[in-house]
Formats: C-alpha cells, sequence, structure tokens
C-alpha cells in the first residue's frame, strides 16, 4: 500500500502524527455528511425504511471488521455507554472480584469502579513489574496470572491507550473463558488499524469510540456483544429497537419483543441520519484497505524512526509487545523536553504527551516525511554527548 493522504483533507503544511487523538475526516465521509444534510432540508427524503437501512449497513461493515455476525453489533454514542449496558447484565457473587490495567483510560475505569462498589466487590488494578527494564511482558503475565476463578469481569483497552502497549488478547479472553469471567474490550485505540478478531480473542463485549481509528464522527460509537450478554437488559427502552417498529401505522400495538440478539442495546434514535452515513463511508474504506495492509503500511512507515532510536540506545519495548501505528516514547535525559516541544511545535507536528509519554500516532495518510521530520527532531533535541 501507499500513502492514501490523497483521501483526506489534512494541513499540507502540519506534519499529523496524532491519529490516537482524533483520526482526519476521510474526504467521502465528508461527501457523505454534505449529502446527508442537504437531505434533511425536505424530510420527505426520508423514509420509513431509511431508519433502519444506513444502521444495517453500518453494522454489516463493522461485523467484517471484527469477525462478528452484524446482529451482534449495537449502535452507541460513547464507549461509557457501551461499559454501562455491558455492566449492567453482569451479576456478582459474594467474594468476586473485577479487574483493570493500571493507568486504564477513565471511562474504562470509572465504569467498572462503579458496578464494583455497586456490586460491593474488590477492585484489582493490575499494571507491570516496577523494576521492568520495558513493561510488556510483566504486565501481560501479571494479567493472566490474577485472572482466577474468583474474577467476574476483566474490562481492558486492546491495546494501552497511553503507549500502544500490545496485550495477549487471545491468551486473556481463553483465561476468561476457562474461569468463567466475562471478558469487556475496549477497542477504541486498535480497532482499524490492529487486528481484532472477537471470536479467536472470545472477548464478550467490545466497546470503541468510532472517531479515531474508525475515522467516524465524534459522538457516534459502535459496539459487539455476544451470547453472555443475549437476552439481557438495555439502558434504554427505545421504540425502534422492538420487532414490530418498522410498522410505523401500528407502533401503539405495543410489542414488547427486541429485535434480534444486540439490537436490544442500540441508543435511542440510532437511526442518525447525518452520522451514520459518514461512519459507513469509514469502515467501508477501512475495509477495502484491510486492517493487515494498514498494519503492514504502519510497521513499514515507522522502521526508520525505531532505527534511529535504537542509534541512540532510547530503550524500546519488545516487538510482541509493540503496535505498529502507536507507541508512546519515553526518552533519555539527554533528551530536552522543552527543546523537544519548541522543535515540534516549529515543524508544525502533531503528536500527544500521556503519561510521560511521547505518544506517536500513525496511520494510512502519513508519509515517510513526517517521520524524517520527527527524526529531525528528536535529533535537533539532543543534548547528549
Amino acid at each position: 500500500m501507499d500513502s492514501q493522504k490523497h483521501l483526506f483533507s489534512l494541513d499540507p503544511d502540519i506534519h499529523y502524527l496524532n491519529c490516537g487523538y482524533k483520526g482526519p475526516l476521510m474526504k467521502s465521509a465528508e461527501q457523505a455528511a454534505i449529502q446527508a444534510l442537504i437531505r434533511e432540508r425536505n424530510p420527505t427524503n426520508i423514509s420509513p425504511q431509511d431508519f433502519f437501512s444506513g444502521a444495517r449497513e453500518v453494522k454489516s461493515s463493522f461485523a467484517e471488521l471484527v469477525n462478528c455476525d452484524p446482529f451482534q453489533v449495537a449502535l452507541i454514542p460513547s464507549t461509557s455507554y457501551g461499559f454501562a449496558t455491558a455492566l449492567g447484565n453482569i451479576s456478582c457473587e459474594h467474594g468476586q472480584h473485577a479487574i483493570v490495567l493500571e493507568d486504564e483510560f477513565p471511562s474504562g475505569y470509572f465504569s467498572l469502579k462503579t458496578w464494583c462498589d455497586r456490586n460491593q466487590a474488590l477492585l484489582k488494578v493490575v499494571g507491570p513489574d516496577a523494576d521492568a527494564p520495558t513493561p510488556g511482558e510483566s504486565w501481560n503475565k501479571n494479567l493472566l496470572a490474577s485472572i482466577t476463578s474468583e474474577t467476574a469481569v476483566v474490562l481492558m483497552s486492546s491495546v494501552h491507550w497511553m503507549n500502544g502497549l500490545k496485550f495477549d488478547l487471545e491468551s486473556i479472553g481463553q483465561k476468561c473463558k476457562t474461569v468463567g469471567a466475562i471478558f469487556i474490550v475496549d477497542g477504541t485505540q486498535s480497532t482499524g488499524a490492529a487486528e481484532m478478531d472477537v471470536k479467536r480473542f472470545k472477548i464478550d463485549a467490545l466497546i470503541c469510540a468510532s472517531y479515531k481509528w474508525l475515522f467516524g464522527p465524534y459522538g457516534m460509537g459502535i459496539s459487539y456483544f455476544g451470547h453472555a450478554f443475549d437476552g439481557g437488559k438495555p439502558l434504554e427502552e427505545s421504540w425502534l429497537n422492538r420487532t414490530n417498529s418498522q410498522d410505523f401505522g401500528n407502533l401503539t400495538k405495543y410489542d414488547h419483543e427486541y429485535t434480534e440478539d444486540s439490537g436490544r442495546y442500540n441508543v435511542g434514535e440510532m437511526s442518525n441520519f447525518i452520522l451514520l452515513p459518514m461512519l459507513n463511508a469509514s469502515l467501508k474504506q477501512i475495509n477495502e484497505w484491510t486492517v493487515a495492509e494498514i498494519e503492514k503500511y504502519c510497521h513499514e512507515l515507522t522502521a526508520p524512526l525505531y532505527n534511529y532510536l535504537k542509534s541512540r540506545n532510547v530503550v524500546l519495548e519488545e516487538e510482541q509487545y509493540t503496535s505498529h501505528h502507536l507507541f508512546g516514547l519515553k526518552l533519555p535525559e539527554e533528551f530536552d523536553s522543552e527543546l523537544l516541544k519548541s522543535n515540534l511545535q516549529a515543524n508544525k507536528i502533531s503528536v500527544s504527551n500521556r503519561g510521560g509519554n511521547l505518544r506517536v500516532s500513525v496511520n494510512v495518510f502519513n508519509t515517510p516525511a513526517d517521520i524524517e521530520k520527527l527524526i529531525q527532531s528528536l535529533e535537533a533535541s539532543w543534548v547528549g554527548t
């Protein structure tokens, strides 16, 4: 794959290495939004079928991306909504506990902490060994060891949002299944840029915001709910989620049955006539590229950066725990942080600082010139001898 920058409208003078902050809007999604706005001028252009067709398309595209049945996909407004939905359907027996990652993103942490408080359960926070030179191996080992027959639920990000550290989702999912724990994954920082297979990883609920690696609009999320949530209770009682919802002439013949599988968990007004077309355009393009090609492109793109960092003896995470699309750099003292900040601004480079990490996040819109400019900024900030 070559750079796909031509499919975006990024400022050509800015080196945007910050997809983990927010993904840029694709031109195709922008056009979909414009056409959706124009359609809103005349409501007669919106048929009863349109209340459902857009959602079906998005669910189908997402199902292809994460390897599930479209009926297991639910549309949500945010990850916190998805977490609340999932956790509201998980029971807790006396003596059971829940597990979350150290420095987990706040939405996940607060959601699980509230569940624990409600159920008088212990919240176990799992991190790496304090003396480990890099956290990947010990963090994965400690997490697996923490999952026992007394674990009710594990809620974690697919990769760590601060540094892109990879977790062995397949082994974690298998351990959860073995002990009977529910496995909830926040896929926001990897789904769309790294492999996500809910069947192989034995994920019970996958919750994703769409505005990062799915190139979707802010305020529109998407989720997968596995069979552990069949027959569960949704947060809302939306009329759109009932089996007779498409019969507009007989809606008051109240049908208490929900639509198939995870359809019951759709947010109210899930037909969003502006945001859904935007998300659908982006998902279709990601599936056309394929995640495997996106991963390969990001890996090849960042190779010169890794070679440079090694030449400066920067301690890097082991390859098996390193994401190709998102990674955090702990720079040694020989780098002047204030000088680096100034150089990044001068060179119009957009990155993030998360937990003391210089977080770099790339995607198919980036070019070798972006990486070269970052390397130049790092080198100009080196004050060591």
